[in-house]
């Protein structure tokens, strides 16, 4: 039974597309509920808890039915039926349609829940009947395990209810009341003075967002679809909000990466909790256990830790006061220090072939049978590319560098082996043969005539304008493949991964106009539009790969949120730099205020996952990622990478390059 609600809890509402978010973080109670509109409504519980949650599916129903919230969601806990404690939210919910036909209630894992909204299919042993009892449905089970598991009921305050259909009442209006609940172990979450300093920004928003993402264990990727640890989430998120995040808030980001990390050093990208992880043992026939179980299949994050040590641990006066004691931190027994010394290990194995031999079959490839690897993990993500730019041309090179630095500043004394010696004194120069013979292998030069031949064809088959791109075809347009083929070839996207150049490294003058030329330059001869930056453009490329390079893939021609805010951070750190020339300087100046001028077009959106665009009226108009029936997915409404616009925001007019 559910007892009383709680206080009213501290709320955030979007509406984003079809889809109605609110979010609730209270006491023991963390849950974010999304009411999704159109003609094929759905209910979504997501909990951090244990990446838990319950949904509900409609069937099709005749004309689109929008819901809305009566009243505000309330925390609630209530018990099984053997007298455990649940926590979720209760809430009333309000429809206009004839009548709602259940296709299927899924309580279980959000990786489940994920996997029943992609492919429609979910494993037998964790969908259970609903029951009806008077005007209520119920549905209800213990975890696999036999632990606490989940409870859903819709109760009818306004229609009838009889077997799986709800039938409205003579107004055509379904009102009825939900009460979800988890079993799962509650987090604990950042009060809002313990996780971002007086310097973040009061974007009410993002700051709410960042609230319900984050918790002394470890910070959520992104909800309703990751809630839960992502290694390269984390670490992206915590290098660009650093300056506005609390010491503890930094420490929690590093100390959950360095808990995960594999025997071999290798970052962990995801956990498998909860029933998830039951599910992952049952199948490998190891029993019911809930162990959590770790992918280790990307080939980016591990690149990217020392970096963001770095800059907690060397470059911020507040983390080099602490560095000494966080790397003696025991995990498990395990010095943290120690940890970090076996993924400088593993950097340094795997960046040992070209170093030696700076060949393209000597790059960091995809791990054998994969499509994906980096950030851009979608199966058509890197254009069936093999060897990424963003790993090899930036992040190896960026971790060489930063693990010499810890090296040389003396934190990894106490935590090195005699045989890691030698390693160590060859750092610096690993990176040099990284940072000169890398990124030449991606870079593409495409001559006026070419370059304005492809922008015309290109901006009539997307109806866009051609004219502002065709005058940046006045001269070559330069870029970096976006990666190698499996031959070595480039995979020709014009491409944002720019941005990880500019925060990592110290590009060279010429490096710095092409970034800059690639951000700056109207679409599609670059990558800005009205709407935000895209973060692939496929303008240079063949028919059939365009085609995978569209406005309704993944990592098409969209926008990502946490990608503008990569490009604006890195580009303040490359002007702040007082050896470049005027004209670079201007480029680089450029390149910032048309993309802050993007940014702040796309504001009402920022704290998304990403968002894709439509062209009409003489402007780029903002489109909610998965309100298009043709969109592969949708966006979750609060993204953990998103929220770094506390941190990183619009610089003054006039600064930098010395100034």
């Amino acid at each position: 039974m559910a007892q009383e609600p709680a206080a009213q809890a501290p709320l955030h509402t979007v509406q984003e597309g079809l889809n109605l978010n609110t979010f609730v973080q209270q006491g023991p109670v963390a849950a974010h509920v999304l009411l999704r509109s159109g003609s094929d409504p759905r209910v979504i519980v997501a909990f951090p808890a244990g990446n838990s949650g319950v949904g509900l599916w409609f069937e099709k129903v005749p004309q689109a039915a929008e819901w809305t919230m009566t009243g505000q969601p309330q925390p609630v806990s209530g018990t099984d039926a053997q007298g455990r404690t649940l926590h979720g939210v209760t809430f009333r919910a309000e429809i206009r349609a004839s009548r709602l036909v259940v296709r299927q209630a899924v309580l279980s894992s959000i990786r489940v829940l994920r996997d029943y909204q992609a492919l429609g299919t979910a494993p037998a042993e964790v969908l259970v009947p609903g029951q009806t009892q008077a005007r209520t449905l119920l549905w209800a089970r213990d975890r696999l395990d036999g632990a606490p598991g989940y409870k859903l009921s819709l109760t009818a305050e306004q229609g009838t209810v009889s077997d799986n259909t709800i039938t409205a009442g003579p107004d055509g209006r379904i009102v009825f009341t939900v009460t979800a609940l988890t079993g799962e172990q509650p987090l604990t979450p950042f009060t809002p003075e313990t996780l971002l300093t007086d310097k973040a920004a009061a974007d009410p928003a993002a700051r709410a967002a960042l609230q319900f993402l984050s918790y002394h264990e470890k910070f959520m990727a992104g909800s309703w679809r990751f809630n839960t640890y992502f290694g390269r989430d984390t670490l992206m998120s915590v290098r660009m909000l650093m300056p506005a995040l609390q010491p503890e808030a930094v420490e929690t980001g590093l100390r959950a990466v360095l808990e995960r990390l594999s025997h071999d050093g290798n970052v962990a990208h995801e956990e498998d909790i909860g029933e998830f992880a039951v599910l992952d043992h049952m199948r490998a026939g190891q029993g019911k256990s809930d162990t959590p179980t770790f992918n280790y299949a990307m080939i980016d994050s591990s690149f990217m830790l020392a970096p963001v040590a770095q800059a907690w641990l060397l470059d911020d006066p507040r983390g080099k006061a602490r560095a000494a004691d966080f790397l003696a931190e025991q995990d498990q027994g395990r010095p943290l220090g120690q940890a970090l010394m076996t993924n400088i290990r593993f950097v340094a194995q795997q960046a040992q072939a070209f170093a030696k031999d700076p060949r393209w079959n000597n790059l960091i490839a995809l791990h054998p049978g994969m499509d994906v690897g980096q950030w851009r993990d979608s199966n058509d993500g890197l254009g069936g590319g093999r060897y990424p730019y963003d790993v090899n041309a930036i992040l190896v090179p960026a971790a060489l560098d930063a693990a010499d630095a810890l090296a040389r500043a003396g934190l990894l004394d106490a935590f090195t082996k005699p045989e890691d010696k030698a390693m160590l004194a060859q750092l610096s120069q690993m990176a040099k043969v990284w940072r000169e013979h890398a990124p030449v292998l991606f870079q593409q030069t495409v001559h006026p005539a070419a370059a304005q031949a492809a922008i015309a064809r290109y901006a009539k088959q997307e109806a866009v304008p051609a004219a502002p791109a065709l005058a940046a075809a006045q001269r070559p347009i330069r870029y970096h493949a976006i990666a190698l083929d499996a031959q070595g070839k480039p995979v020709p996207i014009v491409n944002s991964d720019e941005g990880f150049a500019l925060l990592y490294g110290r590009p060279t003058s010429d490096q710095l106009s092409i970034a800059a030329e690639t951000i700056g330059n109207a679409f599609p001869a670059g990558l800005m539009t009205g709407a935000g930056m895209v973060v692939a453009n496929p303008v240079f490329a063949s028919p059939e790969l365009q085609k995978t390079f569209s406005r309704n893939a993944y990592h098409g021609t969209v926008i990502w949120s946490w990608h503008q805010a990569l490009a604006a951070s890195g580009l303040a750190r490359q002007i702040a730099r007082t050896d470049l020339s005027p004209g670079v300087c201007r480029q680089l100046l450029a390149a910032q205020d048309s993309l802050w001028n993007a940014i702040a077009a796309s504001r009402s959106v920022q704290s998304s996952e990403l968002w894709s665009w439509n062209y009409e009226g003489g402007a780029y108009k903002v489109v909610p990622f998965g309100a298009s029936g043709a969109d592969v997915d949708e966006s979750n409404a609060a993204q953990l990478w998103s929220t770094v616009f506390l941190a990183v925001q619009r610089p003054a007019p006039a600064t930098g390059c010395g100034k």
